[in-house]
């Protein structure tokens, strides 16, 4: 008699690592949820904080969304006052996307939201370990550096 193939698939590192990011993408997005934020429109205040003022096609390919989703995103979080979106200075013909005050406050709420969904994930293991686990995450996701 053949072995069942469940049990085969749930020791694979790659099945394992996509139940620990399901569970993970699970707890920030209600973490956010909870601030009233969705999963990409956290990453686009994130990045236009990192890079803004930041060309439109710019944010797009630097957190790697298709420009009509970004198009979306972008206004509905200026409809909330969260960016603003104005003619870049430097290319009038382009979109520079900065944050608001508005913007950076609840940022700052999602952030502390998101580490505290991250610190929820990895209880189980101690601080070395989670330090640990997360140099062997960048490394095997090709982050590295």
């Amino acid at each position: 008699m053949s072995e069942a193939p469940l049990p085969a698939i749930r020791s694979l590192p790659s099945w394992l690592l996509g139940r620990a990011a399901a569970r993970g993408r699970t707890l920030v997005a209600e973490a956010l949820a909870e601030k009233d934020m969705r999963m990409w429109h956290h990453v686009v205040l994130s990045a236009v904080r990192d890079l803004g003022p930041v060309a439109q096609a710019d944010l797009g390919r630097g957190i790697r969304l298709d420009p009509k989703d970004l198009v979306g995103i972008l206004d509905d979080l200026q409809a909330a006052d969260l960016v603003l979106r104005e003619p870049d200075p430097r290319d009038r013909r382009k979109n520079a996307v900065s944050l608001t005050a508005r913007g950076a406050r609840l940022l700052k709420r999602c952030e502390k939201a998101a580490r505290a969904a991250n610190d929820e994930l990895l209880a189980p293991l101690s601080a070395a370990e989670r330090e640990r686990f997360t140099d062997m995450l960048r490394r095997i996701s090709g982050t590295d550096g």
